[in-house]
């Protein structure tokens, strides 16, 4: 009867123990929340996911993090304070959803004539790792990632600079000063708006890239595209991470971060111009125009925008930044990415 009672309490003794380990391991688990603003069926919340997932594996599951797509953990323009206060733990959004707050930041989204989503993202995370703004030191930067030219969709046609007068486009950031430098009127709102927008007559155009066609369905509510690519801005897009929490890897994981996240740079570029793409064949699809402007006009477009330029570099000289400096960067990456 002793052996008997030895042996049970042996069988009790080991479970509770490893009940114990179990519990253990899954108290070291880190679990992160992370905020994106893109629907969860679209490429970027997509490449997103992806990442969070190489993470996860590359760290034998001792890290967990939970998405939350289409703005429904913290809505897109609060997404970066709500990582730097901690209320997310890595967030997705663009940098453009609140003017002013990252003065050298915004220098990415200038008409500077991006040809393609993989050199705007490229041209961003050299940007930033030349520059290094002390407007991003409250977070952790995991990596950035921006679209391709930004082009005016319409629901008449707009061929000349002419057609634009008056106009109501939805734009965000410079794109807005853009719209306004053109002759139009800005309206401000996030891409998640847009549709029903244009589809009530509340604007009657939007500045965005071409993938926005079929990733937010626009095309359904537009009919005119014109390519103004001579002019094609970006919108700079961050993934960042609370500081705090960042701190509190281990430096093993942190090194596990740094590393996928120089591989999602280049899986977002490959999304952003694919989604062009299938952006381009899906408003053809529909019946829509894409219209090509002609040399003359294009000169026009082009000049009608430079004031956008010189009053970004005038407004940071006030402010005793490095305007001018971030400008001459930007436009000499984009010259070499294209050699």
């Amino acid at each position: 009867m002793t052996r008997k009672l030895l042996a049970i309490a042996g069988i009790v003794a080991c479970t509770a123990a490893l009940g114990g380990f179990s519990r253990s391991a899954q108290a070291d688990t880190i679990t992160l929340s992370y905020s994106i603003f893109f629907p969860p069926t679209h490429g970027q919340c997509i490449a997103g996911e992806n990442w969070a997932k190489e993470i996860e594996k590359k760290t034998n599951g001792r890290v967990k993090i939970n998405v939350y797509a289409g703005g429904t953990l913290v809505k897109a323009p609060a997404t970066y304070n709500a990582v730097s206060t901690g209320i997310a733990d890595i967030g997705m959004s663009c940098f453009a959803y609140t003017r002013g707050r990252f003065p050298v930041m915004e220098a990415v989204d200038l008409p500077l004539g991006y040809p393609d989503g993989k050199t705007a993202t490229c041209v961003a995370n050299k940007f930033y790792a030349k520059m290094k703004p002390a407007e991003l030191d409250d977070v952790k930067v995991l990596y950035l990632h921006a679209h391709g030219p930004g082009l005016l969709h319409t629901k008449k046609p707009v061929r000349t600079l002419a057609d634009v007068k008056g106009l109501k486009v939805r734009s965000t950031g410079f794109s807005a000063k853009v719209v306004t430098a053109l002759g139009g009127v800005p309206v401000a709102m996030p891409q998640g708006a847009t549709y029903e927008a244009l589809q009530k007559g509340v604007v009657e155009g939007t500045f965005a890239p071409i993938e926005t066609l079929k990733g937010w369905k626009q095309a359904e509510v537009v009919k005119y595209t014109t390519n103004s690519r001579d002019i094609g801005y970006t919108t700079c897009m961050f993934v960042v991470m609370n500081k705090k929490k960042w701190e509190t890897l281990p430096a093993d994981i942190q090194k596990v971060f740094d590393e996928v996240s120089q591989e999602a740079i280049k899986a977002h570029a490959e999304t952003w111009d694919r989604a062009d793409q299938e952006g381009a064949a899906f408003t053809r699809e529909l019946g829509n125009e894409i219209i090509d402007l002609t040399p003359e006009q294009n000169a026009l477009w082009v000049a009608a925008v430079r004031p956008v330029l010189d009053e970004y570099v005038a407004d940071m000289k006030q402010k005793n930044l490095p305007g001018e400096k971030a400008v001459a960067e930007l436009q000499s990456m984009i010259q070499k990415s294209g050699k």
